[in-house]
C-alpha cells in the first residue's frame, strides 16, 4: 500500500507551485499598471500575468490572477475595477484554452489571438462602461478618438465609443502580448513544468480517463450543469431583488426630495397674493422675487426639472408661478393648462385642497415623479400648490447602472465559482472516477503478468481525494488484490487438476495397451503425431475457423483415449498372433463402438466438457476413410470430425512404423509414401499436406521411439 502515498506530495507541491505563481502574476499585472500610469501611456498594460498565470497554470491560476488584480486595484482606491473583474476571468479562460492548443508556442500564432482578448478587454468592457456611466461619452483615453469618430462619420455615441475603445485595446493587447510572448521564451523549462496546474498531476488519470464515454449526460457535464443552474437561480433572484429594492429605494429618496423641494417653495410664497399674482403676473409687487427663490430651488438638485405653482380650479391649473428650462418655455401667469388623464383621480382632493400622495406620470411632459404641496393662506385656506417634478428617466439610468454594477459582480464571482467548482469536481469525482473505471474495464485477467500489470496500473492511480470516493477506491484496489490472488490459487488447483487429469488418461491407456502386446507406445506416439499435425495446421492457416487454442488442447490430451475401446475386446483375440478372421475382425472394429459408449458414459458424468467430447469423437471416427469406406459409420470427407481425421494419420503411420506380431515395421521411408498415396482417398488431403510438410518433426519422434 505504500504505492497510495507516494505522489501526494506532488499533487501538494503542484497548489503550492500555482498560489506562488498567482501572487507574482498579480504582482506582475499591478506593476504594469503602474508603469502604463506613471509613462502616460495610453494603455492598460494590467493583463500581462493573468496571460502568463492562465498560460503556464492554466484556467484556474489564471482567473485567480485576474481576479485577485482586479480585488487589490479596487481595495487601493480604484473602486470601479471591482465590475472589470469578469473581463479578466473571461481571458484567463480564453488563454488557457490557447495555451493548450499551442497558440503560444510562435509569434503568428499569437498574433492571431490579439482580436479575441481585444474583444473582451475593449469590446465587452466599453459595453460595461456605457451602462455604468451611462449613454455617453466616457472620460478616459479613448473619449477624444470617441469624440473624433462620432464627429467625421456621424455615428451613434455608443458605435464610437466602442470602436475607440476596441482600438486603443487592440493596441494594448498587441504590446501586452509581445511582452507575453518574451517571457515565455525567456522562463526556464523545468519552471513551465512545475507551473502547470491543467488538471491532475498523475500522468494517467490524464491520457486516460479522459477518453471514457457515457451513454447520455457525463458526470462532469451534470456536475457543471447542477452548479451553474443553483449559482443561475441564487444570482438572479437576489440581482432582481436587489435592483428591485434599489429602485424602490431611489423612488423613495427621490419622493423625500420633491416633497422637501415642493414644501421649500410653499414656504416662500405668499398665499394671501396669489389672487394678485394670478392677475398682474410679474408686475405684481414681490413677484419677480419670488420666481428668483424658485429658481435657486430648482437649481438646488439636478434630478429636479420642474419647479412650479398652479391654482387648482374646475376648468385646470391656474398658472401662479412657472419657470424655464432649456426644453421648455415657461408658462404665463393665469394661463389655464388641462388636467392631464393621470391627474383624474386626484382632481377632488385638489379642488379641496388636500394633501395628495406623490404620484408617478407619464403624459404630456414625460416621464416624471410629481410632488405637490398645499400652499395656505393666512385664514387656513389653500390658495395653490407648489410643484415639483423631477424626471424619472435618471432614476432609469441609476437603476441601470446599479443593475449593471450588481450583474458585473456577480458574473465575475459566478465565472470565478464555477470554474473553481468544475475543477474540483473534475479533479475530485470527474477524473478519479474515470480512472477507476477505466483500469478496471481494462484489466487483463489472461495470464499473471498481465494480470500483475493490471493491478500494477489500478495502484498508480494513487487517489487521494480525502473522501468517500478514497475510501471506495481503496475497497476496489484490495478487492481487486484479493481477486487476483483468488485467481491464481484457481488456476494453481486447475493446473494441478488437469496434470491430475492426463496422467489418469495416460494410466488409463497404459491399462489397455498392456493387454495388447502388439501396440508397445502405440498411444504415446500417436498422441506426439498428433500434436505435430495439429500444430503445423495452425502454422499453414488451414481449417484456421477449427484449430482454436481450446480445441488443439482437448485434441492433444484426449488423442492416448482413441483406442480405449479396447479394454471390451477379449485377450485372446487383442493378441492373437497371426491375421484375423473376418469374423474376428468384425469383432475387433467394435472398439471404436465400444470406445464411443465408455466416454459417453463420462459424458453423461460431466456433461459440459468439450475434452470428453473430442475424446468420443476420435474412439469413434479414427478408423472413417476421406472417400467413405470406413468403419464403423462408412462416413465421408468432411463428416468425419476433424480430430478423428488427424487421429486417422497418426494412427496408420504408427501402425506402419511399428512392429507387430503379424508383421515387421516399414521403413520411415515407406510409410511416408503410403501415407501420400492414401491422401485423398483413406485420408484428408489437408492433414496430410500438414504431416509431409512436418517430416522432420515426425522423423525425430519415430527415431527415438525406435530407439527404445
Amino acid at each position: 500500500m505504500s504505492d497510495f502515498h507516494r505522489e501526494a506530495p506532488e499533487q501538494r507541491n503542484a497548489l503550492r507551485y500555482a498560489a506562488v505563481l498567482s501572487l507574482c502574476c498579480v504582482a506582475l499585472n499591478l506593476l504594469g499598471a503602474r508603469l502604463a500610469t506613471a509613462t502616460g501611456l495610453p494603455l492598460f498594460l494590467d493583463t500581462i500575468g493573468t496571460f502568463l498565470a492562465a498560460i503556464l497554470g492554466g484556467y484556474l491560476p489564471g482567473i485567480v490572477t485576474g481576479y485577485l488584480t482586479n480585488l487589490l486595484s479596487s481595495l487601493g482606491g480604484n473602486g470601479i475595477n471591482a465590475y472589470y473583474a469578469t473581463i479578466n476571468g473571461l481571458i484567463a479562460l480564453c488563454a488557457s484554452l490557447f495555451a493548450l492548443r499551442g497558440y503560444f508556442r510562435s509569434w503568428w500564432k499569437t498574433l492571431l489571438c490579439t482580436p479575441v482578448f481585444a474583444l473582451l478587454g475593449g469590446g465587452l468592457g466599453s459595453v460595461i462602461t456605457w451602462f455604468l456611466y451611462g449613454m455617453d461619452f466616457g472620460e478616459g483615453f479613448s473619449a477624444p478618438l470617441a469624440h473624433l469618430l462620432y464627429e467625421r462619420f456621424h455615428r451613434s455615441v455608443f458605435i464610437s465609443q466602442l470602436t475607440a475603445d476596441l482600438l486603443y485595446d487592440l493596441l494594448d493587447k498587441l504590446i501586452t502580448l509581445a511582452l507575453v510572448y518574451l517571457l515565455l521564451r525567456l522562463l526556464p523549462d523545468t519552471l513551465k513544468e512545475k507551473a502547470g496546474l491543467f488538471g491532475w498531476r498523475h500522468q494517467r488519470l490524464k491520457t486516460q480517463a479522459n477518453k471514457a464515454t457515457v451513454r447520455r449526460l457525463s458526470l462532469r457535464f451534470k456536475t457543471l450543469l447542477v452548479l451553474a443552474a443553483a449559482m443561475l437561480v441564487t444570482g438572479v433572484a437576489a440581482s432582481c431583488i436587489s435592483y428591485m429594492l434599489y429602485r424602490n429605494a431611489t423612488i423613495t429618496d427621490h419622493e423625500h426630495l420633491g416633497k422637501a423641494v415642493s414644501d421649500l417653495a410653499a414656504s416662500v410664497l405668499d398665499a394671501d397674493r396669489v389672487d394678485d399674482y394670478l392677475a398682474q403676473g410679474e408686475a405684481a409687487s414681490g413677484y419677480a422675487d419670488v420666481e428668483h427663490l424658485l429658481y435657486g430651488i430648482r437649481e438646488s438638485s439636478q434630478s429636479i426639472k420642474y419647479v412650479y405653482v398652479y391654482q387648482i380650479q374646475e376648468d385646470g391649473c391656474h398658472v401662479v408661478f412657472d419657470l424655464d428650462t432649456e426644453d421648455t418655455p415657461a408658462s404665463e401667469p393665469g394661463e389655464v393648462i388641462p388636467f392631464d388623464e393621470s391627474f383624474a383621480p386626484y382632481v377632488a382632493d385638489l379642488l379641496a385642497g388636500k394633501p395628495i400622495d406623490p404620484l408617478i406620470t407619464d403624459d404630456t411632459y414625460g416621464w416624471l415623479l410629481t410632488v405637490y404641496s398645499p400652499v395656505y393662506d393666512s385664514a387656513g385656506v389653500c390658495r395653490c400648490y407648489a410643484a415639483a417634478d423631477i424626471s424619472m428617466e435618471q432614476i432609469r439610468i441609476d437603476s441601470y447602472s446599479y443593475l449593471t454594477r450588481v450583474l458585473a459582480l456577480f458574473l465575475g464571482f459566478f465565472i470565478a465559482l464555477l470554474v473553481m467548482g468544475f475543477w474540483l469536481a473534475e479533479e475530485h469525482i470527474v477524473q478519479p472516477i474515470n480512472a477507476i473505471a477505466d483500469s478496471a474495464s481494462a484489466f487483463a485477467y489472461t495470464d499473471e503478468d498481465k494480470r500483475a500489470e493490471s493491478l500494477e496500473r489500478i495502484h498508480q492511480l494513487n487517489i487521494h481525494t480525502g473522501d468517500e470516493l478514497e475510501n471506495l477506491y481503496h475497497s476496489i484496489s484490495k478487492t481487486t488484490e484479493d481477486m487476483v490472488g483468488y485467481i491464481a490459487e484457481v488456476q494453481h488447483r486447475g493446473d494441478v487438476i488437469e496434470r491430475m487429469q492426463n496422467g489418469l488418461i495416460m494410466v488409463l491407456a497404459d491399462m489397455v495397451e498392456s493387454r495388447d502386446k502388439c501396440t508397445g507406445d502405440h498411444v504415446r506416439k500417436t498422441a506426439a503425431y498428433v500434436r505435430i499435425i495439429v500444430e503445423q495446421l495452425r502454422a499453414d492457416g488451414v481449417y484456421a475457423d477449427r484449430l482454436t487454442d481450446e480445441f488443439m488442447k482437448d485434441v492433444i490430451n484426449s488423442a492416448p483415449l482413441h483406442d480405449v475401446g479396447k479394454i471390451r475386446i477379449s485377450d485372446t483375440l487383442l493378441n492373437k498372433p497371426g491375421k484375423l478372421t473376418d469374423e474376428e475382425f468384425a469383432e475387433m472394429k467394435k472398439h471404436t463402438i465400444y470406445g464411443s459408449e465408455v466416454l459417453a458414459q463420462a459424458i453423461d458424468l460431466v456433461p459440459d466438457s468439450t475434452y470428453l467430447d473430442e475424446a468420443k469423437n476420435l474412439a469413434e471416427f479414427h478408423h472413417e476413410r476421406w472417400d467413405g469406406r470406413g468403419y464403423p459409420r462408412g462416413l465421408k470427407g468432411e463428416e468425419t470430425p476433424l480430430s478423428a481425421r488427424i487421429m486417422a494419420v497418426a494412427d496408420v503411420f504408427d501402425a506402419l512404423v511399428s512392429r507387430r506380431s503379424y508383421k515387421e515395421p516399414f521403413t520411415f521411408e515407406k510409410a511416408m509414401d503410403i501415407i501420400k498415396e492414401e491422401s485423398g482417398t483413406h485420408f484428408d488431403p489437408a492433414v496430410v499436406d500438414a504431416f509431409v510438410r512436418a517430416e522432420d518433426r515426425v522423423r525425430a519422434v519415430a527415431k527415438e521411439n525406435a530407439e527404445k
